[in-house]
């Protein structure tokens, strides 16, 4: 037995001792890759934008790639699927508007609105953004400017540009974080980023910063890091930016006849309102809708199919999603900014049991729809417009209830 003992002992030594040298000699070659990719393959285009060595080296100085951050692809391997996502707008939606959530934005929204009211009012002037859309992305982005980011922005987006799943995208906002700084509109020390690399309290990107950030505190910089007029303006100015209509809203919620099928959503199936309204759907608050608004196009929103709430929705709530382009992040936008300036309501439809499938679920069940000839955007295992209403036509040519939702029984008919 003590024999035994000892030739164990030996071979746990030997196994820590393997390990000991295994995980650090794994690391090093990623940072040995990662720092010549730096100085051969980043530094030289940066050099052709206008990039100096000094901005450059200040940026990277002690930087590694941080391989905590997800959707890294290292080196050997192949990109797969995730079982969970990383944001929340990928999960159960009754998660994403838990009462508690809004909430705090609705208040803190309100709060805000009366200490920046000058402020708000000429933004909405310039812009004809209203204000308590602007105040609720902000409230949902950074909790009002008050959530840290802990990321340094060129740890992160040095190491999405080497090693992520979306290396193109991230190569493009490394090099405009480089830019910000060699400009002179922010200090090294002062790029601090979420873990996708977003900046300041609009959480941009860093080309986002460079096309929208507006200087409206006349101190001669945009700062969306510590001035709340500069904050709130460059989010205005994002949205009119890519194409927000002065004087329409996003949507309002509505009730959808079980003979109006949930696969005519989609903002490429717009219709004028008095044709929804000829279809048989109305507004949950019983109103008609505004003579002007039935000339207007809308679009049919179900975010859940058949198990919670629908909306028709102007192309106002698609300017919301080039925010996050996630159909729960444009209603949460949406639904808070009523609740600034109108008071607390809840949706009248309620979130079923939906949202809480594996995305390599919902991937694999893409997959064998885009296998019989249907368009369901791309199989990333996100269930968007394309995929619901894939779904909700599968679904009525086989004789089933239209439900324009992913659920466990379906994958396992369609895998």
């Amino acid at each position: 037995m003590e024999r035994y003992l000892c030739v164990f002992a030996a071979v746990c030594l030997l196994a820590a001792l393997v390990c000991s040298f295994t995980l650090p000699s794994y690391a090093a070659p990623i940072d040995d890759r990662f720092q010549a990719w730096l100085q051969t393959d980043l530094w030289p285009e940066a050099k052709s934008k206008g990039i100096s060595k000094k901005t450059f080296d200040e940026a990277f100085l002690g930087v590694k790639p941080n391989l905590k951050l997800p959707d890294l692809v290292l080196p050997g391997e192949k990109p797969t699927t995730p079982q969970r996502q990383h944001q929340a707008e990928f999960g159960p939606p009754a998660d994403y508007f838990a009462e508690k959530i809004i909430r705090a934005v609705t208040l803190g929204g309100r709060t805000r609105e009366g200490a920046n009211a000058r402020v708000l009012g000429l933004i909405e002037k310039r812009y004809g953004v209203p204000g308590e859309i602007v105040l609720a992305i902000w409230g949902r982005e950074t909790g009002f400017g008050a959530a840290k980011m802990p990321y340094d922005a060129f740890e992160v987006l040095g190491t999405k540009a080497f090693m992520s799943t979306k290396k193109d995208f991230f190569r493009t906002e490394v090099l405009a974080a480089l830019e910000i700084v060699e400009r002179g509109l922010a200090p090294v020390n002062a790029m601090k980023s979420s873990w996708a690399g977003a900046l300041g309290q609009p959480q941009f990107m860093p080309t986002s910063f460079l096309k929208h950030a507006v200087d409206f505190d006349g101190d001669g910089r945009p700062d969306i890091w510590n001035s709340t007029p500069d904050v709130l303006a460059s989010i205005a100015n994002y949205l009119v930016h890519y194409g927000w209509a002065r004087g329409r809203g996003w949507g309002t919620e509505v009730t959808v006849p079980a003979n109006v099928s949930c696969s005519l959503e989609g903002p490429d199936q717009g219709k004028k309102i008095s044709d929804w309204v000829a279809m048989g759907i109305r507004r949950v608050d019983g109103k008609a809708f505004a003579a002007s608004e039935l000339k207007a196009e809308g679009f049919l929103l179900m975010p859940a199919g058949r198990s919670g709430p629908a909306f028709v929705v102007t192309p106002n709530f698609y300017v919301l999603k080039q925010y996050n382009n996630s159909d729960l992040y444009g209603l949460f936008i949406g639904h808070a900014a009523n609740r600034i300036a109108k008071g607390d309501a809840i949706f009248v439809g309620a979130w079923g049991a939906v949202g809480d499938l594996h995305s390599s679920d919902i991937a694999a069940l893409q997959r064998a729809l885009e296998d019989k000839g249907y368009d369901v955007g791309s199989a990333d295992g996100l269930p968007g417009f394309k995929t619901r209403r894939s779904i909700g036509i599968w679904q009525a040519k086989n004789g089933k209830p239209a439900t324009c939702f992913p659920d466990a029984g379906l994958v396992a008919q369609l895998k």
